[in-house]
């Protein structure tokens, strides 16, 4: 008999945005913490004070009324943040590719983009010697990076495999959560921690599941494990350690394989051989 309650554990749940979204929330909550004790002093002043004069008490109600609503906005503009990532993306990088190049990479992404429910992402090829990419809110739309090293060794299938995890992340609710983290000062386990240690794996699942073909993604983790970056490239800078968690190869400057870390090439690779 078919099970009405079964749920494919390849495809995003809305628990799973769920839950990335609560997260985002409660980093915002969490830097307006001291603003909040502030303001929080200063209307339970006035309500002590109201004996006085019942005018204070009014003033408190209005700044609590008050305070209460731009939380709200300040919360918003807190989320927002990281959208700016596509611009500051676009800022460090030159244009690379071929026109051939481009052409390729846009077919691919508009192929896949209905599959994953994302619209208005625009793609374009960056100058790096390193295999990467990533796809990162920009405005209200949504840009996908790849590198042109990257165009220019991988197979179509690879490709494919590769544009198919950056939309995943979109799937799953994490570009808000990985963006905001690159955008943000704070210490490497902080960010790690809001950005969701571990998701790149749960990515090339969804990936893998939508194009039913998990081979295409390992075979360019595989490619990436291989690389040996060098000083000219990107993926080697304190930028991109600020920025990794967005990029399809989080671990580009690690030396060596961490079998511990589900962020790691080599880990990836290995599940989806044995999928």
């Amino acid at each position: 008999m078919l099970d009405p309650t079964w749920q494919n554990p390849y495809a995003p749940t809305s628990a799973e945005k769920h839950l990335n979204h609560r997260t985002v929330r409660a980093f915002a909550l969490r830097r307006m913490i001291p603003q909040m004790i502030i303001v929080t002093a200063v209307v339970v002043t006035l309500f002590i004070l109201a004996v006085v004069s019942w005018w204070i008490a009014v003033a408190g109600v209005a700044i609590a009324a008050f305070y209460a609503w731009d939380l709200g906005r300040a919360i918003v503009r807190n989320e927002n943040r990281g959208r700016t990532l596509g611009n500051l993306i676009l800022e460090r990088f030159k244009a690379g590719g071929t026109s051939a190049d481009r052409q390729r990479l846009t077919t691919v992404l508009d192929r896949l983009a209905a599959t994953f429910g994302v619209d208005q992402a625009s793609p374009f090829i960056i100058e790096d010697p390193t295999y990467n990419a990533a796809l990162v809110p920009n405005g209200h739309g949504f840009s996908l990076f790849v590198t042109d090293s990257l165009m220019r060794d991988f197979d179509l299938i690879e490709l494919e495999g590769v544009v198919a995890h950056c939309l995943a992340r979109h799937r799953l609710g994490l570009l808000t959560r990985e963006s905001l983290a690159a955008v943000s000062t704070m210490s490497d386990d902080a960010r790690r921690a809001l950005a969701g240690a571990g998701m790149a794996y749960r990515a090339d699942e969804v990936a893998a599941a939508a194009i039913r073909y998990p081979l295409g993604i390992a075979g360019a983790l595989r490619r990436c494990e291989d690389q040996a970056p060098g000083a000219s490239t990107f993926f080697t800078g304190e930028t991109y350690a600020q920025w990794r968690w967005v990029w399809f190869d989080i671990w580009s400057d690690r030396a060596e394989t961490d079998l511990s870390d589900l962020d790691d090439v080599e880990l990836r690779a290995r599940a989806l051989e044995e999928w």
